[in-house]
């Protein structure tokens, strides 16, 4: 829109609205314009060419120098959990050897424990079975030793053959059945004289035929219930010449 004005200030309006040059505006980064456009497109595309370059080669050094410093990392935590390891198996064999080594001295302890023990329940048994043999000779001893003076009678009826009939059968049931009962009858003439088995009631002189004092006669026989003498024999004894 114009305003009239009078004569050439009109027109020189138009001119200076018509030939007045436009500004370069063009903007550099569309590419469009004048020289100073490509000079700016230009630097772009060298910068665009060069850069990539260089950064390609620094982070390939950056990513082998990442990898070099996380392989010494991974190395370093590997020899950490070997020596880890290595410590955990010497301590569990050092373990393990204690261990054995207490068993081995607790069983050792445990089998002298047995071995004592054993030895002592034989030594218990043998006792007790002796005891018990005691107890039974001692019952056996009260209940015969009465007995031996009614064997002293039929020894008496023998030496002068009066044991016949019924007699001899009672005689023979008796003696057998103290002898079942282990009453050992002992003292012949000719034993060695034993002040232990023997009561000497006299002694009669010397005799050539014996070479230490010996039992010339016995007047009652003695009996004993295994080692236990129940009645020591009366003999009548003899010394050698």
């Amino acid at each position: 829109m114009t305003k009239r004005r009078p004569g050439g200030a009109e027109e020189a309006v138009e001119e200076t609205t018509s030939e007045a040059p436009q500004p370069e505006t063009d903007n550099p980064s569309t590419g469009s314009g004048g020289p100073s456009g490509h000079r700016v497109e230009e630097s772009t595309e060298a910068v665009e060419v060069d850069a990539p370059e260089g950064d390609a080669s620094d982070s390939d050094d950056a990513a082998e120098e990442e990898a070099s410093v996380e392989e010494a990392e991974d190395e370093a935590d590997e020899a950490d959990v070997e020596e880890d390891v290595v410590i955990e198996d010497d301590s569990e064999v050092d373990f393990m050897g204690d261990a054995a080594d207490e068993v081995d001295k607790r069983v050792s302890e445990l089998t002298t424990d047995l071995q004592r023990l054993q030895a002592e329940y034989v030594n218990y048994k043998k006792r007790v079975d002796r005891d018990r043999e005691l107890v039974s000779q001692n019952a056996t001893y009260k209940v015969l030793a009465p007995i031996v003076e009614v064997l002293d009678t039929i020894d008496r009826a023998r030496e002068h053959d009066e044991v016949d009939g019924g007699f001899k059968a009672v005689a023979d049931q008796l003696e057998k059945i103290v002898t079942n009962l282990g009453l050992k009858k002992f003292g012949e003439p000719g034993d060695v004289f034993d002040p232990n088995r023997h009561e000497a009631l006299s002694h009669m002189g010397t005799d050539p035929e014996v070479e230490e004092t010996s039992v010339k006669l016995v007047a009652k026989a003695g009996y004993m219930i295994g080692d236990r003498v129940v009645r020591a024999a009366q003999v009548l004894v003899v010394d050698p010449e």
